[in-house]
């Protein structure tokens, strides 16, 4: 009988979407398939008619697959299928990698140089794809990566890169996933809303399906030569996985109760049996065939996981060369092994059900024996347990029973990960090893995995778990622990609660923290408690705040010094940062280089990723420039910071929300929210509730805004970092927008007195800019109250410095000097041009000086400022502009359908639809008749229509305006 079907069944869709895939990579135009079905489906056996397809060709073929067994260890599945461009052949030409190459590092031992020049998963995937096109033989290349849904998040985030940037390249991207849900069949789903992806879904086989396989799989012409109850048992048993048909029909043959004879197949017996149980037994009865050592062997191979060594397989178990590969040659044979062809070194079970039937044969002590005999070989063979050799030996000690060793072993991976900037992984390997530790009752082993467990799930959004294992700090505290690594823990659960938002119960940690170093005094220890102390300054109300964070800040960054803590080194510069931005930009900037620098110099990918976060956070509030921070967020999603994805998602609302785009910002915020307020980031959740008040705020919705206001004080908003904003950008704006300059002035009084009992670190609330233009336009203040808000560095802002310019315009203007006070709005109307609402209010605010003193274009902007606020329904403001100009006695024109069509300049003229229309038919310079004749007017009302163009645009004459007509059409 044949062991396999002679072609695959049910897929030919699937086969020639590969086939063209295949030839466009060797066309130049790779791209991105995901084989996607239920586990059996056919999947592997597609993908290797892919291979196979390639080899034809002669395209490169690189394989690697995720672990199924243990914690997921980054970068499995990338290494595997890399490592054969390093085997022998024809040097590889790295020249073209440039940069690029140490980068690699991470993934290619043979160029690891210990140096980590960037963490970044955008950087590893721009080296992985430069590494596959300097590999490139000019006929394409096949990367294959199986069983995806078992692989690492920085796998993933790799290959979130990869897929959206193989289009033009002769790389085709083959991966397998499960529909089980995993973030790999996110990925899949993602790319292909995104059209950068091919999803190929594999349904199970119909019952025509599954009756062609067995005609197939028997050796016969057709159906009709397989007894019936064959196929009715089948499909009713297999649910139409081409793998269940495979083994259940094995499985009968095997049992004889198919039996092949002269006349055909025939069938003896019952064939009903339990699918599970007739797996195992057709297995286990192929195994028994390879003999008792034959079945040593692969017991232990099924110990070391679905995929393992030969080499640690032989180490455990004795067993010379030949007599090794001869059993391993007959596994193949028996289809239980096959080569795992990325890495020559490497064997795996054909299917998971194959490990599992073997450890039913296995008695717990007997696979405690073969987990320990593994873990021993694991460790002799790899002394230093690097890449995944340490979480493999963990799990073979936990196997084993050594709980202990098998916890400390998990720590030992989760710190690497960790130090990698692997935040996903560093929580499995970390909340493993913690389990088995606290379960082993080792209080010692336990605090230290707890202190780097505890930041990893504040970092990734896990609170709740956090303060869970919190509370079992007072036990520990009795436990015998020393005064150092307790007084640690405290001051990591402080750092967690601020991420959380919690001030007060981070000060009661660090509180507990300095009562343990009292006893003992450590001055590194202390450092860290200084630092993380400092954090939770800024967010304790209270007048003092940012100079006794600054205080506490500066000690810690000079005991970090001293002592060599590069980790407390960067939050102390960075919060210094923080601070010093609102006296010098450069000193802030330079504070930030010199955490992202050691940052870098030591290999520390969070804290290089918080000082580029803060970095960017300078950049948008400098400039506006958003870009920065969304590099930012890129990478903490990468690295799975939850903190600070959504920390950069709530700047992006605001950014959002002061550039008019309310529809992004709206979608924005409600996902943002849904997130953070589970988790329970409340800075994220207060951050997000203002900017959702300020965008209710800039539509004049005041009840709107009161309502979102009323939840961000449910949040703690009083005396938060955030309150001030909540004022100045809501609702001093919504009183503007409701023409109450008295109220806007008194709502940006609150915010100068909340500042002076609660200083803040945030600078858009209005008192450096703001407040200093309504205050010049009410007369209260001069030429000296100007230079001294110009003088700080919050003034110069690009959302202040729009209002600070246009004050000075005002002032300008009434000290005579009027081309330059013109000159001034120019400046504030270029800084105001991402802020559209601000930016007509600002034109709105001025015009009445401007004509009061003679100067400017102050019915100009008011059309400007009525049409943009009356398109957007602003009532009380558009009202406003309209009786102002005619308070100045310049026409108010009604608001006809097309007047948006209209150019900016030609409408702030007072162009009206029809002028317009007639303008741009002077372009052709035609006749008043010929202009009457297209516009079905008369020749009469054509002529007025000119003359008033003449005199709103100032044209000496109709062929002056003509000329202009021609001018705009082009």
């Amino acid at each position: 009988m044949r062991s396999h079907a002679p072609s695959l069944v049910g897929r030919d869709l699937q086969l020639s979407l590969l086939e063209s895939a295949l030839a466009e990579a060797r066309q130049g135009r790779g791209g991105v398939v995901f084989l996607v079905g239920e586990a059996g489906v056919g999947k592997s056996r597609l993908a290797a008619e892919a291979v196979g397809g390639a080899l034809g060709s002669g395209m490169r073929v690189l394989r690697g697959r995720s672990s199924t067994t243990g914690p997921a260890v980054p970068f499995r599945p990338l290494t595997e299928a890399l490592m054969p461009l390093f085997r022998g052949g024809e040097p590889l030409d790295d020249v073209a990698l440039g940069p690029y190459r140490s980068v690699l590092g991470r993934l290619i031992p043979e160029w690891d140089t210990g140096e980590r020049e960037s963490s970044s998963m955008v950087i590893l995937g721009e080296a992985v794809l430069r590494l596959l096109l300097a590999a490139g033989r000019g006929q394409g290349q096949l990367l294959l990566l199986e069983d995806l849904h078992d692989a690492d998040p920085e796998t993933l985030e790799v290959l979130e890169y990869l897929v959206d940037n193989l289009e033009y390249t002769p790389v085709l991207l083959l991966a397998t996933v499960r529909t089980d849900f995993s973030d790999a069949l996110d990925l899949a789903q993602s790319a292909r809303r995104r059209g950068v992806a091919t999803l190929a879904e594999l349904p199970p086989l119909t019952r025509a399906q599954v009756e062609e396989m067995t005609a197939a799989h028997l050796g016969v012409d057709g159906p009709d030569e397989v007894p019936p109850a064959v196929p009715d048992r089948l499909w009713e048993d297999s649910a139409g996985s081409p793998y269940l048909v495979e083994e259940l029909l094995q499985s009968m043959i095997g049992a004889g109760t198919l039996v092949q004879g002269v006349d055909g197949w025939r069938t003896v017996g019952d064939l009903r049996r339990d699918v599970s149980s007739t797996l195992a037994r057709s297995i286990l009865r192929r195994i028994d065939r390879l003999g008792a050592q034959g079945l040593t062997l692969l017991s232990a191979a099924a110990v070391l996981g679905r995929r393992f060594s030969l080499t640690v397989l032989q180490h455990m178990t004795g067993v010379e060369d030949r007599t090794l590969l001869s059993h391993l040659h007959a596994g193949v044979a028996a289809r239980l092994v096959i080569p795992d062809e990325p890495a020559p070194d490497w064997y795996s079970f054909r299917h998971s059900p194959t490990v599992e039937a073997l450890f039913t044969q296995m008695t717990p002590g007997q696979r405690a024996e073969l987990a320990r005999r593994g873990a021993r070989a694991v460790e002799e063979l790899h002394p230093g347990l690097e890449g995944d050799w340490c979480a493999l030996a963990a799990g073979l000690r936990c196997e084993a029973g050594d709980r202990v060793e098998a916890g400390r072993l998990y720590a030992d991976a989760g710190g690497r990960a960790l130090a990698a900037g692997a935040l996903g992984s560093a929580v499995t390997l970390l909340s493993r090893a913690e389990e088995l530790l606290a379960e082993a009752g080792d209080p010692q082993a336990r605090a230290s995995v707890l202190e780097d467990l505890l930041p990893a799930l504040a970092e990734a959004g896990d609170f709740a778990r956090a303060f869970d294992l919190a509370e079992d700090l007072h036990a520990l505290g009795g436990a015998g622990l020393n005064a150092v690594r307790l007084a640690t823990l405290h001051s990591r659960l402080a750092k967690v609660a601020h991420t959380a938002g919690r001030w007060s119960d981070g000060n009661r940690q660090v509180a507990r923290a300095r009562e343990v170093l009292a006893t003992a005094p450590d001055e590194a220890t202390a450092a860290a408690v200084d630092v993380t102390a400092a954090y939770l300054a800024l967010d304790t109300p209270g007048p003092d705040r940012t100079q006794h964070a600054e205080k506490l800040a500066r000690s810690a960054a000079d005991a970090a010094e001293r002592h060599g803590l590069p980790v407390v080194a960067c939050q102390a510069w960075e919060l210094l940062a923080t601070v010093a931005r609102e006296r010098d930009p450069e000193e802030s900037a330079d504070m930030l280089r010199r955490a992202l620098e050691t940052a870098e110099r030591h290999r520390l990918p969070l804290q290089r990723m918080y000082a580029a976060t803060r970095m960017s956070g300078n950049a948008w509030l400098a400039e506006g420039d958003a870009s920065g921070l969304l590099a930012a967020r890129e990478e903490a999603l990468r690295l799975g910071s939850v903190n600070i994805v959504h920390t950069v998602d709530g700047i992006l609302v605001l950014d959002a929300v002061l550039r008019g785009d309310h529809a992004t910002a709206r979608s924005a915020a409600a996902d943002c929210l849904a997130v953070a307020r589970r988790l329970r980031l409340a800075p994220v959740v207060r951050y997000v509730l203002m900017a959702r008040a300020t965008m209710e705020a800039h539509r004049a919705d005041r009840a709107a805004m009161e309502a979102t206001l009323a939840a961000f004080a449910e949040w703690d908003g009083a005396g938060s970092q955030e309150e001030p904003l909540s004022l100045g950008l809501a609702r001093a704006f919504c009183a503007l927008l409701e023409e109450d300059r008295d109220l806007a002035r008194a709502e940006l009084r609150a915010v100068q007195a909340l500042e002076a009992d609660n200083p803040s670190t945030y600078h858009l609330g209005g008192i450096h800019g703001l407040v200093l233009l309504l205050d010049v336009l009410a007369g209260d203040a001069d030429r000296t109250r100007h230079e001294e808000i110009t003088a700080t560095a919050m003034a110069r802002m690009r959302w202040n410095r729009q209002f600070v310019l246009l004050a000075d315009a005002v002032l300008l203007g009434r000290e005579g000097a009027g081309p330059r006070a013109v000159a001034a709005v120019e400046a504030a109307l270029a800084a105001a041009e991402p802020y559209p609402l601000a930016r007509h209010l600002g034109l709105r605010l001025i015009a009445d000086a401007a004509h009061q003193d003679g100067w400017g274009d102050a019915v100009g902007w008011l059309r400007q400022a009525e049409h943009y606020f009356h398109e957007r329904d602003v009532a009380a403001v558009t009202g406003a502009c309209r009786a102002a100009l005619r308070r100045f006695g310049a026409p108010v024109h009604q608001h006809r359908s097309g007047t948006g069509s209209i150019p900016r300049e030609l409408r702030a003229q007072g162009v009206t639809v029809r002028e317009f229309d007639v303008f741009r038919l002077l372009a052709e310079r035609l006749s008043n008749k010929d202009i009457a004749d297209r516009l079905f007017i008369s020749p009469r009302t054509a002529e007025k229509h000119i003359a008033s163009l003449i005199t709103k645009t100032g044209a000496a004459n109709r062929a002056d305006l003509c000329a202009r007509s021609a001018a705009f059409r082009e």
